[in-house]
Parts: structure tokens; C-alpha cells; sequence
């Protein structure tokens, strides 16, 4: 043990004092803190407001189409197909005669396409105005009537909870969303990264030959635990300042968020324990959001959260890196020949990206639970599951079956990958396949 301690030791010193080391792990808070940013500006900032000629066959729908801040419609006998672009619009939308007993098509022809949001948009929009003229035509309503209840209907505000027994604890399916997609991105992203480093690490020292020297005081098991524990160590160390260094730019944040704003937000707690959501609505866009952000971290277990995510990268790490160790051991000079045998590595850790991506939308699915309890995808799908709730979301026996096989998954690699790094890491001169890696794991 005091040679492994050695060992690492050593990998975590050096990589500690690394000037990439360094600038990875303060940057890396402010560049999230900036994509985050980046991504409301975005998202708030950038909506085109499309202004759409509109040819109505039926008569009707200048009086049930209403623009807005998206969409503005326009009802002139002068515009038509050939010359609505020149006269300022960016599509015109062609409405036959609807009859009501069968289905008929009306078209939308355009220069640029308005995108997936707006089409879908200005399809509801259409439906709607169709039902509000079935409404007035078949009923008593008149149309100043029709548009108080519209105005009238939006009272309800939506508020989920997650159903605990006894008692039920407030969510935020959003923030789940968010902080699922996040963790399972981080794992896969840290999984490849010190993965791969550990086995560029054994690449170099059986390049330059130091691990001859090193093998003849230590045995090649020790060497290999050394540095998968030393370089893990790293990555530990870097993700907890991430912590730290994120939670200290919230505080700070805090402090420029004015007085009357945080009286709005308890205003609003306050309103919303009510039940009364009409006084949220009131209040200023800034308040809305910090309520939002407030609401999220407190609907959220951190803690759990946290320690998953820690033994989860630990476990992940530990079971993938063993495997990126054998393959540098037995690797000589050519990268192409890594490439080929990283490949039966690397396609679990992808394919359990594309089931994560799969787990945020189904977290109670069938694929998300079995693929967050197998131990090649579960450090990265079952981190896309815990933000939805243990032990709602996630039952506690499928977080313990799933931690239990990860460790028994991590001494499996580790015993199948030491078998080969004993033998490969002093093999020179011979290309290794998989099939000759399959002998020194298993020759007696």
C-alpha cells in the first residue's frame, strides 16, 4: 500500500501543479456562469417578430387571429403571393374555404422558413381562431364576449409536488431538467477526459521506457493503481473547487441583486403558499426569475444530489479508467492503434449519452432504470434520473442495486485490467489486438 501511496502522490502533485491544471479549474466556473447567461440573453433577446399577409377565403379570421409580440398579421386586399415579400412580410398564409364536414389544407408559403416554434405557433393560433367562430356561429356568444373569457380563463397556475406519503415536497421540472442534463453531460465529459489521461500517462512512461525502471521496485498492479488513484484524485480535488467557486459567484451575485427585489421575492412566497398567483404576476421580471432560481435550489435534495454525483464520477471513473489503462499499456507509438482499442471502450460511455438524453425526457421508463443500474451506463443515466426525485423518481433499492454493481463492476475491470497492464506494459515492439489482450488476461 505505501507503494501505491507513492505513486500516487506523485501523479497528483504533478498534474496538481500544472499550469493547464490551474487555468481549467477557475476558468471553468466562469465560463458555465457565461453559458448560462449566454443562453437567457439568447433566449429572451433574439425572438423575430414575423409579420404574415394573410388570404382569407372565409372572411372570418381577421377578427379571430390577434398578433402580438411574435406575430403580427396583416389583412390588406392589396397583398397576394407574388408580391408580400416586397411588401414587408415574411410569409403569406393562404386560408381556403374551410367547410365543416371534411379536412382542408391551408398553406403557408414563404422565402425563409419561420422554424419549428413559429410553425407550430401560428398552427395553434389557426385552430384556435377556427374554434372561436364555431363558437360564436353555434352559440349565443358574442364576440366581445368570446374574448373576455379568454382573457378571463388564464387564472390557473401550475405547481407540481412529488407525493412523498405523509407529506409532499414542492418540484421544479425545469430545474430538474437542467441539473439531470448538466450531471449526466459532466460525467461523460470527466469520464473521457481523465480516462483518456491515465492512459496517455501509462502511454508515455512505457514510450520512454520509465516503466521498466519503475516495475523493477514496484509490481505493475501497483503502478497501475497508482496512477489511476493519483490522476482520479485530480479530478476530485478540481470538481470540488468547482463547487466551492460556483457557490462563492452565487453569493456574490446575491449581493448585487437589489433590496426591494428580495422583498418581492418573499412577497411572493408568501402569495404563492396562498395560492394566490395573481399577486407573483405583478411583480418585476427580476423578482419572477430570483422566485424561480429560489424555488429551484430549495424543491432540489443538494445534498443527495451531490453525493451521487461524486459516487458516480469516483465510480465511473474507476470502472472506464482501469479499462483506458490496459489500453495504454499495451499500446506502443502509433495513435491509430490506440484509436482501435479505445473503440470497445468508448462505445458504452457514448451510447449511455444518447439513453441519458432519452432518461431526462422518460425518467421513470423502463430503459432509464435498467441502463442506471448496469454498471457500463449507469454512472452517466442514473445522474440524468436522481434530480426527479429518490425516492419518488428513483426507488432506493434501485440506487443501492445500482452503486452495489458499479463497485462490484469497478473490481471486475480493475482485476481484468491489471491482468493485461502486467504483461503489456513491458511489451515492445508487438501489435496487441483485443484478442491477444483476451490471452494476457487470462493466461495462467
Amino acid at each position: 500500500m505505501s507503494k501505491i501511496w507513492l505513486i500516487t502522490r506523485r501523479e497528483y502533485l504533478t498534474r496538481l501543479r500544472n499550469r493547464t491544471f490551474l487555468l481549467s479549474t477557475f476558468l471553468f466556473p466562469l465560463v458555465i456562469v457565461l453559458f448560462i447567461v449566454g443562453m437567457v440573453a439568447i433566449a429572451t433577446q433574439t425572438h423575430t417578430r414575423h409579420r404574415i399577409a394573410v388570404i382569407d377565403a372565409n372572411g372570418y379570421f381577421k377578427d379571430y387571429l390577434k398578433s402580438d409580440s411574435t406575430i403580427s398579421f396583416v389583412f390588406s386586399p392589396d397583398l397576394d403571393t407574388l408580391n408580400y415579400e416586397s411588401k414587408g412580410c415574411s410569409a403569406v398564409l393562404i386560408i381556403p374555404v374551410l367547410p365543416e364536414d371534411k379536412k382542408t389544407i391551408y398553406r403557408l408559403k414563404y422565402k425563409k422558413q419561420l422554424g419549428l416554434e413559429g410553425s407550430g405557433d401560428l398552427t395553434n393560433r389557426v385552430n384556435e381562431a377556427i374554434t372561436d367562430h364555431l363558437i360564436y356561429e353555434k352559440t349565443a356568444v358574442s364576440r366581445a364576449q368570446l374574448d373576455s373569457i379568454r382573457r378571463g380563463s388564464d387564472i390557473a397556475d401550475f405547481r407540481s409536488y412529488e407525493d412523498m406519503g405523509t407529506t409532499a415536497k414542492a418540484s421544479n421540472q425545469g430545474a430538474s431538467f437542467f441539473v439531470a442534463y448538466m450531471s449526466g453531460i459532466l460525467i461523460y465529459i470527466l469520464t473521457f477526459v481523465y480516462g483518456a489521461m491515465v492512459m496517455r500517462g501509462v502511454m508515455e512512461e512505457k514510450t520512454n521506457r520509465i516503466a521498466e525502471v519503475v516495475v523493477s521496485s514496484v509490481k505493475p498492479f501497483q503502478l497501475m493503481m497508482g496512477k489511476i488513484t493519483g490522476i482520479g484524485a485530480v479530478g476530485l480535488t478540481q470538481f470540488l473547487l468547482w463547487i466551492v467557486l460556483l457557490v462563492s459567484l452565487g453569493i456574490i451575485a446575491q449581493g448585487f441583486i437589489p433590496a426591494s427585489t428580495w422583498k418581492d421575492v418573499q412577497d411572493m412566497q408568501h402569495a404563492s403558499a396562498m395560492g394566490d398567483a395573481s399577486s407573483v404576476a405583478k411583480t418585476s421580471e427580476l423578482a419572477q426569475r430570483v422566485y424561480r432560481i429560489d424555488n429551484a435550489i430549495n424543491g432540489a435534495n443538494i445534498p443527495l444530489t451531490i453525493f451521487c454525483f461524486l459516487f458516480y464520477f469516483i465510480g465511473g471513473y474507476l470502472f472506464y479508467s482501469a479499462l483506458f489503462a490496459a489500453v495504454g499499456s499495451a499500446v506502443n507509438e502509433d495513435p491509430q492503434e490506440a484509436q482501435s482499442l479505445m473503440m470497445p471502450i468508448t462505445l458504452p460511455v457514448v451510447f449511455s449519452f444518447f439513453i441519458m438524453t432519452v432518461a431526462v425526457q422518460d425518467p421513470g421508463g423502463p430503459l432509464a432504470v435498467w441502463a442506471s443500474i448496469i454498471p457500463f451506463s449507469s454512472p452517466i443515466v442514473m445522474m440524468a434520473r436522481i434530480p426527479f426525485g429518490v425516492p419518488g423518481t428513483v426507488a432506493w433499492w434501485q440506487l443501492g442495486l445500482s452503486m452495489a454493481l458499479l463497485v462490484l463492476g469497478f473490481l471486475g475491470t480493475t482485476w481484468l485490467a491489471g491482468k493485461i497492464y502486467r504483461t503489456g506494459i513491458l511489451m515492445y515492439g508487438k501489435k496487441a489486438t483485443w484478442k491477444t489482450m483476451w490471452k494476457w488476461a487470462f493466461h495462467k
